[in-house]
């Protein structure tokens, strides 16, 4: 396989001493989007947080190509190649946008960090009219497009979203849309947990269902918009049609 291909197997997390993930395998190609889906308390939060190095997995292997991350410090896993967004819109609220960004470049060479922002912001132009607000006083649409372009400074092989449209107004889940689009177009796999089944089918190439920790089903996205039971099957509280634009 590809040096970007993230390769996961057999990994298991715990939380609280409780095991909520169990020996899953999952593949995320470059340029490929793969949609996680499941009900909420599947685990797919965690699992995320295990590939990240947030938390330590009680085993099983996160491959990125032939270099193995388990072990290795969140920051590391980010600077070989894997940046995770997680749940939230987690930005540095007392900071601006600008240094929200260059915060996000600080393990990288300073003229590789500012190619990292330029490209950040070709993404999301809509954060360069607002580069000296502070975060925090952003919507939570900004943020979240704060969010995804801290992750892309670095310029990932593989970028995970948690949870990319939670809480947002259809029109920014829109805008968000297009942009995972054009950085999957620029080769960068993607990860993708989202609450919207059918936004998360439409843009992924393959599709995995999580119930209670382990992966129940694997196949294309297309095989799964094909059988809707299956998502049924999985708990999930129903295929939400991204609303009509008002």
């Amino acid at each position: 396989m590809s040096d970007g291909t993230l390769i996961v197997e057999g990994l298991g997390v715990a939380r609280g001493g409780r095991p909520v993930v169990n020996d899953v395998n999952l593949v995320v190609a470059p340029g490929e989007v793969t949609a996680l889906l499941g009900a909420n308390g599947a685990g797919k939060s965690s699992l995320v947080l295990g590939i990240a190095g947030v938390i330590r997995p009680l085993g099983g292997s996160v491959r990125l190509g032939s270099t193995e991350l388990v072990g290795m410090a969140p920051h590391k896993i980010r600077a070989a190649g894997v940046a995770a967004v997680p749940e939230g819109h987690r930005v540095l609220t007392e900071l601006s946008v600008l240094d929200n960004l260059q915060a996000a470049g600080t393990m990288l060479d300073r003229d590789v960090a500012d190619a990292g922002v330029e490209d950040a912001l070709d993404i999301f132009p809509e954060l360069r009219e607002r580069l000296d607000q502070l975060a925090g006083t952003l919507s939570g649409g900004q943020q979240q497009m704060v969010a995804l372009a801290q992750a892309l400074v670095a310029k990932p092989s593989v970028l995970i979203a948690d949870e990319l449209s939670l809480g947002l107004a259809p029109v920014i889940v829109r805008r968000l849309v297009e942009a995972l689009r054009q950085i999957v177009a620029g080769g960068t796999g993607v990860l993708l947990i989202e609450q919207f089944t059918t936004v998360a089918l439409e843009l992924s190439t393959n599709a995995s269902l999580m119930e209670r920790g382990a992966i129940s089903w694997s196949g294309t996205a297309r095989e799964l918009k094909e059988n809707p039971d299956l998502l049924h099957q999985a708990y999930l509280a129903g295929d939400f049609d991204l609303p009509e634009e008002a």
